[in-house]
């Protein structure tokens, strides 16, 4: 077992290591230049499109509303990523990996964009009438390169049991029972009722839940880490002074921390931001070419809006939390190091609450998100008719995550999710003259 964990995490480091990380930003960077930068040229008007028509239903074909498909998209990576992933980033790389993270955050607004993008271009009714679209259907129809797309959707259903399905059954499991004491086995039992209210209903159930669900834990951990924020509010300006030294300097070894160089905030802020908002991984283009949508660009503009929420508002709220709060040499790491850091700067059992609780509505909307992730890409593969059978599977695995050991499935699980990156990339980059295209039109309109 030992031998067989050693070699996951070779793997998985290649994965996840340098060549992926400048496959993803450097797609983003020359997106960012070949778009005109258009994540900072236009982010008011993606938070325009988003905020002032959450209530609104969008125009042309679709499933959900425009809003119901970014709060699924974000329900799916607003996930434990977002609390241990941020701490486990700055344990590592110390403060100034959160800068990297940030970095990686902006330029993953125009990957996510450019991607949901293209796949709303190649979008297309599967045989009960439901939008799907992704990578696999860009690939098939734009780049005629179905071999890939059957890659890439094989990877997706597969790599959604793990990283979208068990790791998170799992993660909530072991936080109940930390907290509380609830047994795994009474956890798997209930996700499973909750999670086949929600998914058994299809794309149409899962985005009314989101809907909700994905504001109300927004604001029940952003208002959480703003309180901390107010009562330590005399710290921020060295907390933002550590995260800029340590990004361009490195950070000394203090207490239980072991040092960091900038290589080490850089990968692992980059590699964390990248993880979390899943931008380049072509997970959220599945949900969002269900949304009743006018143009691909309009439903774009809600991509630059997701990646804005996940990694500048959500990473960014767990990392200044851990600095201000002074932990993150404390030695303890993930998900342990920000309860560490809710805990010390929320009065009373607050802290324990506020991480309790976004780690359980976190990974229960991560769970219901990735199941479409999954059934999209079994569709693609053997038709609609195999969609309600998946739903089904993908509650047994919730009882398998929760009460099960995942030291293997976590590491192919991230294996899996990234692998994802390559095909899609491909169907991004070439589909570049579509995309610029579709951008002129829809501004060229906005115009006149």
């Amino acid at each position: 077992m030992e031998q067989l964990l050693a070699w996951e995490r070779v793997v998985n480091g290649y994965v996840w290591g340098w060549p992926m990380i400048v496959l993803l930003m450097g797609t983003g960077g020359l997106l960012t230049i070949l778009t005109g930068f258009i994540q900072f040229r236009h982010l008011h008007t993606a938070l325009g499109e988003v905020l002032g028509k959450v209530f609104s239903r969008g125009e042309g074909r679709g499933s959900v509303t425009p809003f119901q498909a970014v709060a699924t998209a974000l329900a799916s990576t607003v996930g434990v990523g977002n609390i241990a992933g941020v701490a486990t980033a700055i344990f590592i790389g110390g403060p100034g990996a959160l800068f990297w993270l940030w970095i990686s955050g902006l330029l993953g607004m125009c990957t996510k964009y450019a991607e949901i993008v293209v796949a709303l271009n190649y979008r297309e009714p599967d045989e009960s009438g439901t939008m799907r679209g992704g990578a696999m259907y860009t690939l098939a129809k734009g780049l005629r390169m179905p071999w890939l797309g059957t890659i890439f959707a094989l990877l997706t259903a597969l790599a959604a049991f793990g990283i979208g399905n068990m790791v998170q059954a799992n993660s909530l499991a072991e936080s109940l029972n930390a907290s509380f004491g609830v047994s795994h086995a009474l956890t798997g039992a209930v996700l499973v009722v909750v999670t086949a209210a929600v998914i058994l209903g299809g794309i149409t159930r899962i985005g009314e839940v989101t809907s909700v669900l994905v504001p109300f834990m927004a604001v029940l951990y952003l208002g959480g880490g703003a309180v901390v924020l107010a009562l330590h509010a005399s710290a921020i300006p060295h907390a933002l002074s550590l995260v800029m030294d340590g990004a361009f300097t490195g950070t000394a070894a203090t207490g239980g921390f072991a040092g960091s160089t900038v290589m080490i905030a850089l990968r692992f802020g980059v590699a964390r931001g990248l993880f979390s908002n899943e931008a380049g991984l072509g997970s959220a283009p599945m949900v969002h070419a269900a949304a009743q949508t006018d143009h691909p660009v309009r439903q774009g503009m809600y991509g630059i809006f997701e990646v804005f929420v996940d990694t500048i508002l959500i990473c960014t709220m767990t990392g200044l939390v851990i600095l201000v709060t002074d932990t993150w040499s404390s030695g303890a790491t993930g998900a342990a190091l920000s309860a560490k850091a809710f805990e010390t700067g929320l009065p009373g059992t607050w802290g324990d609450i506020v991480v309790t609780g976004g780690i359980l509505l976190f990974a229960f909307s991560t769970l219901i998100g990735w199941s479409y992730y999954g059934e999209t890409g079994i569709v693609y593969l053997l038709g609609a008719r195999a969609a309600v059978p998946y739903r089904l599977l993908w509650l047994v695995f919730i009882y398998v995550g929760a009460t099960g050991t995942l030291h293997v499935i976590w590491n192919v699980a991230d294996t899996l999710n990234g692998l994802m990156a390559i095909p899609n990339l491909v169907g991004v980059l070439g589909s570049i003259p579509v995309l610029l295209r579709l951008q002129k039109q829809f501004f060229s309109r906005a115009r006149q």
